[in-house]
């Protein structure tokens, strides 16, 4: 099953809508993959989501980082870059899925990079300083007010 871009955009709605947050599709897709919105401690949170997903070849080789380097249609300080993992063993379903701040998305020469994984073995790792971005723990840090500044040592 060749999977796309689309699956993964929903893949990940999914997990934040089974975790509380509310989701909102764009009518047109100019920019970002959806808005989560969620009300946390009588304060409303919106943040919107930008997905890209990794999905390995059969000629990829291991890499000590790995995850997202390139353009990004748009850009916001609470913004979410979700990066769902796919894996040679798991090429329908994602084995891990990134929630990054803001604060770890840096400027490169393509674009931006984010790459909070390793790659070994035609299968995806989260890189240990970066473990909390990852699925549950990263979806529960999204909570915080302070979500737009997190890095890996906060």
């Amino acid at each position: 099953m060749k999977v796309s871009d689309y699956y993964a955009e929903l893949h990940v709605a999914g997990r934040l809508a089974d975790a509380g947050w509310d989701i909102y599709f764009p009518h047109r897709d100019k920019g970002f993959d959806f808005v989560i919105s969620k009300v946390v401690n009588g304060t409303p949170i919106l943040r919107p989501v930008q997905v890209k997903g990794k999905y390995p070849s059969g000629e990829k080789t291991d890499k000590n980082v790995y995850g997202y380097v390139g353009k990004l249609t748009q850009t916001h300080p609470e913004m979410v870059l979700a990066i769902p993992y796919f894996s040679a063993s798991s090429p329908d379903t994602p084995v891990y899925i990134a929630f990054m701040p803001w604060a770890s998305v840096k400027p490169h020469a393509r674009g931006f990079h984010c790459q909070p994984a390793t790659y070994r073995g035609g299968e995806p790792r989260p890189r240990r300083e970066f473990g909390k971005f990852f699925d549950e723990g990263g979806i529960k840090r999204l909570d915080s007010l302070a979500w737009k500044s997190d890095t890996i040592a906060s």
